[in-house]
């Protein structure tokens, strides 16, 4: 069966989250939006849980529906940990995505934190003290179905590989456990062809989700599969690295992220890593250590050439969301009334979101969509994009319209 899943989310138990991020508007967003499958995200958080338990019940094998009011969406448990702990005398801060199986594997999971100390209430992503390995053994103690997935794998502050508090190598963090971790996610400011370049990598699957904090942003990064429709088959599936089963993955281009060049956000500083190098680190209006950003970092630990190509991974396709598209063509920020009205109107008329942007022949699109938002669509599918590379916690600015060359990725 061919579907597509966002695993990583939060609820409006998490810092920072929508309140609108509640299970009944996820079932109808994951429509709109084109995502058979979502995970629950936050399922540490008692009343999130509380939630996913009377509010969702077991659909297909692994795999949760609505009670209520259901509209084909299906829910997957995950969580998100926020690790910080000191390791080798520094100060590390790994995010690290969690799978699990069932409810009762939620609730082994959630026993073991609190009797290692953990504040499972005190937000939807908590932050606990365990080192990444130890947390891994936990997970895999809890039920071997599980797994654990390093989230937003290069983003500088909270990751793997993170310039501020990572790590140079998988082994480095997971240790012994490295041998259970068998996919890593990308995050929004690298795609698949950045990570290639590492040969650590070689064996390693690469998700994407949206980490959306609202429901406008969920599935801007995404997954395809065409497999057996249960949690087995989509670990399977992302375990084997069969193009045939997990068919793609949907990537913001990744200079839209707001971790891709280095810089300095509080003195609108924004630099390449060649510039970066030139300036020793150094924010040459302040004086302070720059934010060193993701494509920076892959070229640190990279041993293959800008550019390296394998055709046995899992393809990739750069878009931008409908309604930043939307948004460009009329003039107007995404927030603005005319431009939710044309999208509501575009995934209720024409197709969901993914569908239009990514399936929907020219002609069908022009059927029922105004020509210049068409125009846009178009030139995205070819790359036709101008991108103002994000730095230090800054999204990066698009441009679509005016601009008559595919964008250079690196």
């Amino acid at each position: 069966m061919k579907f597509i899943a966002d695993f990583h989310i939060h609820s409006a138990f998490s810092r920072a989250v929508s309140r609108d991020m509640t299970f009944d508007n996820l079932g109808a967003w994951g429509k709109k939006k084109g995502l058979k499958v979502i995970g629950t995200g936050d399922f540490t958080h008692p009343r999130w849980l509380a939630d996913i338990e009377s509010l969702l019940e077991p659909a297909e094998p692994g795999l949760y529906k609505l009670r209520s009011g259901d509209q084909g969406t299906r829910f997957l448990l995950t969580a998100e940990i926020s690790s910080i702990y000191s390791r080798a005398g520094a100060t590390r801060r790994v995010h690290n995505l969690v799978f699990a199986p069932d409810v009762a594997t939620v609730k082994k999971i959630n026993e073991a934190l609190l009797k290692r100390g953990a504040n499972l209430l005190s937000d939807g992503r908590p932050i606990i003290g365990l080192d990444s390995e130890e947390l891994v053994k936990i997970i895999l103690e809890a039920d071997s179905g599980a797994a654990v997935v390093p989230a937003h794998a290069w983003t500088p502050w909270f990751s793997v590989f993170g310039s501020m508090s990572g790590f140079d190598s998988l082994e480095e963090c997971y240790g012994e456990q490295t041998k259970n971790i068998f996919a890593i996610e990308t995050g929004l400011s690298s795609d698949p062809s950045m990570n290639w370049r590492l040969s650590e990598l070689d064996g390693i699957s690469l998700i994407s989700n949206s980490d959306s904090h609202s429901l406008q942003r969920l599935g801007r990064e995404a997954n395809i599969f065409d497999t057996e429709f249960s949690y087995s088959g989509v670990m399977e599936a992302i375990r084997s690295r069969d193009k045939n089963r997990f068919l793609m993955t949907i990537e913001f281009f990744p200079e839209e992220g707001k971790y891709h060049f280095d810089g300095n956000r509080a003195c609108g500083i924004s630099l390449s890593p060649e510039e970066t190098m030139k300036l020793k680190g150094i924010c040459p209006a302040c004086g302070k250590s720059l934010t060193i950003g993701v494509l920076n970092r892959v070229y640190q630990l990279a041993d293959r050439p800008a550019g390296y190509t394998d055709p046995r991974r899992v393809p990739y396709k750069n878009l931008i969301p409908l309604d930043e598209i939307v948004a460009e063509a009329y003039g107007v920020g995404t927030a603005s009334k005319k431009v939710k009205q044309e999208y509501e109107r575009i995934v209720s008329v024409v197709g969901d979101e993914i569908e239009v942007l990514m399936d929907k022949s020219e002609s069908e699109l022009s059927s029922g969509i105004d020509e210049k938002i068409v125009e846009g669509i178009m030139k995205v599918r070819r790359g036709e994009v101008k991108i103002t590379p994000g730095y230090d916690g800054e999204y990066g600015k698009i441009r679509i319209f005016g601009v008559e060359k595919a964008s250079t990725l690196f």
